[in-house]
């Protein structure tokens, strides 16, 4: 099992990286290995310690 760190970002958020072999596997990144195109997620609270994370389709900026 793989672990990935959180890490702070602000005073109001943190983050955690995703592997660029998963992400690539769902198509998100290009060539070069860059994020392609401009993507959201849903980040879920399921119970404690447990979160999911769904690609959302679709939305506009």
């Amino acid at each position: 099992m793989a672990l990935n760190k959180l890490r702070q970002l602000d005073q109001n958020s943190a983050g955690v990286t995703l592997p660029k072999d998963d992400l690539r596997l769902e198509g998100l990144l290009n060539e070069n290995g860059e994020i392609d195109g401009e993507h959201h997620v849903h980040i879920r609270h399921v119970d404690d310690g447990e979160w999911t994370l769904e690609l959302v389709d679709g939305l506009e900026t």
